[in-house]
This record gives structure tokens, C-alpha cells and sequence, in this order.
């Protein structure tokens, strides 16, 4: 039986699959079986040969029927792992350790996710390592696990599956789900992976906003925000910057907060 099951949701990754998948394969797991899934949503770039050639078993679904956790859903279906891993197609290991070091929390049985993290929830970098139980959840709900490279436990799985009717955030609801139910999720620094997001275009920055809270209202009770508050949001909250001046500057907060109001709206529509 296969212990552990690599899933990749991929579409036109050619730039970025051949070296996700060798470093993968160059995991040190002392003996456990490993299997990888790429699941493809339509690319023309040749995405789909080269996971082939890397001896990835790739699953073919329509670009147009594309959810996060519907495809991430369409993999685990064909995993045979205890233990699934969910990884971005743009998510590098760091070490040849990277795996066991991820997958050896779950001996402990109360351990749902895990998965990295370079930066703590009330800001500043991360230091150390975080069991997220119902407690921290009440506190910060927006933080926490993260199927661009995390994973989790097969079992509970099959019993509550990833929501597909998510536009995003369908891992964190995920978690939530099991940690309010005597479970937790262990987010490390030392299970962080290269995945960089710093210089997508302000477009993008945008559409992951919006679908990020749109995601988070449909599952979590949010107040409502409207446009007001957003603004006195932007004028008043320093965030993580290092002045209130540059916070309302920066264009990279601006399009993340009005992706904020636009998925709240969708949500509520």
C-alpha cells in the first residue's frame, strides 16, 4: 500500500512541473512509498508529457469545470496514501528532508493538516512552531493551513471532502471543520516551500483577494463591511508596515483591500 500520495493541481505549468515533480522525487522518506498525481485542467503547453515522463500519474478534467478543491477533490479519489500531500505546481521543496519533516507530526493522532508558513498571525515572521486548536481559531480565523504545500490525513478526507463550490479558501475551511471537532493543524516555519507570490502583477494580487474573501464569507460568519469601512480600514490600520503613510501607498494593499470589498459583496449577492 502506498503511504504517502502527492497531489499537484497543474494548468500550462511547463515553466515550473518538471522541477516540482524532481525535487518530489528526490524526498528521503526512509523506506515509505511515495506516489505523485498531477491533476491537469486543460493545458496546451505540454504540462500533462512532462509529469509523464517524471512517472506522475496525471488526471485529465475540463478547464471550465476548475474549482481548488474540486480538482484537489479529483486527485485524492485515485490516491492510495494514509497521508495525502497537496502542492502547488510552483511550490519547491527547500531540502530532500522537506517531506518526512511534514509527514512525521501525524504520529501524533489529533493532527489533522500541517503545513508551513513564514509569517505568524498577529504579523512579524514566524519562529516557531503553532498547534492551531479550536482556541486559536476562535482568535485568528484566516490563518492557518494551506493545500499549497501542506497535507492530511486520507481518512479524514473521504469523510468531509474539500468544498468545491469554494472560489478559494476551501484548505482553511477544511481545517476549521476538523479542528472544531477535537482535531488540530500544526503550521511550522520548517515546512515552508519556495512559493512566491511577491510579484504577481496588482491584477492578480486583486483576484486572489476577492476570491479569498468571498471563499471565507461563504463559511465563516463575517460581519458585513461596507465600503465606508473598508476606507477607514485603509486610512487608519497600519498593518504590517512600518507607517501608517506608506500603508496607505502601497498599491499592493489598495487592490488586496478592494478584492476584500468585491468578495464580501459576492458573497453576500
Amino acid at each position: 500500500m502506498t503511504d504517502v500520495s502527492v497531489v499537484v493541481r497543474a494548468q500550462d505549468e511547463a515553466a515550473s512541473i518538471g522541477r516540482l515533480l524532481d525535487l518530489v522525487r528526490a524526498q528521503e522518506l526512509d523506506g515509505r512509498t511515495i506516489e505523485t498525481i498531477v491533476v491537469d485542467s486543460g493545458s496546451t503547453d505540454g504540462t500533462p508529457d512532462i509529469a509523464r515522463a517524471r512517472g506522475a500519474r496525471v488526471i485529465a478534467i475540463p478547464p471550465g469545470s476548475f474549482t481548488f478543491g474540486g480538482a484537489l477533490n479529483t486527485g485524492c479519489e485515485e490516491a492510495r496514501g494514509e497521508l495525502v500531500v497537496a502542492l502547488s505546481a510552483h511550490a519547491f521543496p527547500r531540502d530532500p528532508a522537506w517531506l518526512a519533516r511534514l509527514l512525521a507530526v501525524f504520529e501524533d493522532p489529533r493532527v489533522a493538516c500541517a503545513s508551513g508558513e513564514l509569517y505568524a498571525a498577529e504579523g512579524g515572521l514566524l519562529t516557531e512552531r503553532v498547534v492551531q486548536d479550536a482556541e486559536f481559531l476562535r482568535r485568528q480565523p484566516y490563518w492557518g493551513y494551506s493545500n499549497a504545500a501542506g497535507a492530511f490525513r486520507a481518512e479524514l478526507w473521504r469523510q468531509h471532502p474539500f468544498r468545491a463550490d469554494l472560489p478559494g479558501t476551501e484548505d482553511k475551511e477544511w481545517a476549521h471543520h476538523w479542528i472544531e471537532r477535537g482535531y488540530v493543524c500544526v503550521v511550522d516555519p520548517e515546512f515552508s516551500v519556495d512559493h512566491d507570490h511577491s510579484k504577481d502583477s496588482l491584477r492578480e494580487q486583486y483576484v486572489r483577494s476577492r476570491r479569498e474573501w468571498h471563499g471565507s464569507a461563504l463559511y465563516l460568519d463575517l460581519p458585513a463591511r461596507g465600503a465606508g469601512d473598508i476606507a477607514r480600514e485603509w486610512w487608519t490600520d497600519q498593518a504590517s508596515y512600518r507607517s501608517r503613510l506608506r500603508a496607505r501607498l502601497s498599491p499592493r494593499r489598495v487592490v488586496r483591500m478592494l478584492g476584500m470589498y468585491t468578495g464580501l459583496r459576492r458573497a453576500r449577492s
